[in-house]
């Protein structure tokens, strides 16, 4: 099956259950839509679908649709529908990878394959600053993985709230850039405009989508749905190669984290990333807090570490780095440049599960060293 929804310009629907295959027929000889939005996962989705299995996406895409895959589950955490994600950023951005890897799963069993694009659906929320840090780096995540699986990744939202958030951030290097934008704005103008809420020259590689009418009740061939309409002009040659691009950060409080009982646990200091960090006395032996994770091929990987700075901290903080041709080291002061992503440089790091990234304890350096997040890019 070719990616869904593809290279493709022109009108779309999208509904909360998936119709029959009666009502798809009687749409597809009559309506002007040829693409089609479906509710493949998440646990927000309030339809059940009967209908949606791989025989039915097979049999539309055979007939000509497109296929628009939504999922739609963890939403902001100041608004009202839930499951809500966490406000913290850290966390948020974890829940969108396994968001990532659940849509995935669903997408595949129906049969939508990689090169895919795979809608996150962000109801509307009043946006603010810390709402806003979450649900982005909920979507940094949710795009890191699906690019890691081979998919391409987009949003769902209202103008108003997702959409600017989004294109506010759009030169943020703090976030993973969307491959397409699906706006919710409805104007009743069949076009991919965003008007006020998007710069026309971000996402303007047909790479957008446009609702711009919703809950609406028409009939085609005899048979009624109550749809709302859109318009796409949307290509899977756009954005980062699937399979190409790849990031994952690492928390101590996370998965992948190991460190002895001599490593505390703090989070006296601000700065930090998450919910705490780890810290301890230097000492003349070996004593590593890893950062292990899944790297997709061996390949180069900028490797970045953030810190909360601090005047106790460790002037020579020992990072090392697992690389094809062994470990390496590279010290940073801790007491400097803390509260933002530092870089280490970029590694030649091996395909596979393993510790990617440690901080050790043997330093002659003064101070506690801390260990709190890493982060790995494939470039």
């Amino acid at each position: 099956m070719a990616p869904q929804p593809g290279t493709f310009v022109g009108r779309g629907f999208d509904t909360c259950t998936a119709p029959s295959q009666s009502a798809m027929n009687a749409w597809r000889a009559n309506s002007p839509y040829r693409a089609v939005g479906i509710y493949i996962s998440g646990a927000s989705r309030s339809c059940a679908q009967p209908n949606l299995t791989a025989t039915w996406v097979a049999n539309q895409v055979a007939n000509g649709w497109r296929l628009i895959p939504i999922e739609l589950g963890y939403q902001a955490p100041c608004g009202t529908r839930t499951p809500k994600m966490s406000a913290n950023p850290a966390t948020a951005r974890t829940q969108g990878g396994s968001a990532a890897d659940s849509a995935v799963s669903a997408a595949q069993a129906l049969g939508i394959g990689a090169g895919s694009t795979i809608y996150n659906d962000m109801e509307h929320y009043p946006s603010n600053a810390s709402c806003k840090a979450a649900v982005l780096s909920f979507l940094s995540g949710w795009t890191q993985r699906l690019h890691a699986r081979g998919y391409l990744a987009g949003m769902y939202s209202s103008g108003s709230s997702g959409i600017r958030d989004v294109c506010d951030a759009y030169h943020d290097p703090a976030y993973t850039r969307l491959d397409q934008i699906w706006i919710a704005w409805w104007n009743g103008v069949a076009d991919t405009d965003a008007g006020s809420y998007c710069p026309d020259d971000y996402y303007a590689n047909h790479q957008r989508l446009h609702q711009y009418a919703g809950e609406v009740t028409e009939t085609w061939g005899g048979v009624t749905i109550r749809i709302d309409r859109n318009y796409l002009d949307v290509s899977n040659a756009t954005g980062p190669p699937p399979g190409e691009e790849w990031s994952v950060t690492l928390d101590n409080s996370g998965p992948g984290f190991t460190a002895s009982a001599n490593w505390g646990t703090s989070a006296f200091s601000a700065q930090r990333f998450g919910a705490d960090y780890r810290f301890a006395n230097p000492v003349s032996s070996s004593d590593v807090a890893w950062y292990s994770t899944t790297t997709p091929a061996t390949d180069t990987y900028a490797v970045d570490v953030w810190y909360p700075a601090d005047a106790g901290y460790n002037t020579a903080a020992p990072y090392i780095v697992a690389t094809t041709t062994g470990n390496q080291s590279v010290t940073v002061n801790q007491r400097a440049g803390g509260g933002q992503w530092v870089s280490l440089g970029v590694f030649t790091l091996p395909a596979g599960a393993g510790n990617k990234v440690g901080v050790s304890r043997w330093t002659s350096g003064t101070g506690y060293v801390i260990a709190d997040a890493i982060r790995l890019t494939r470039v």
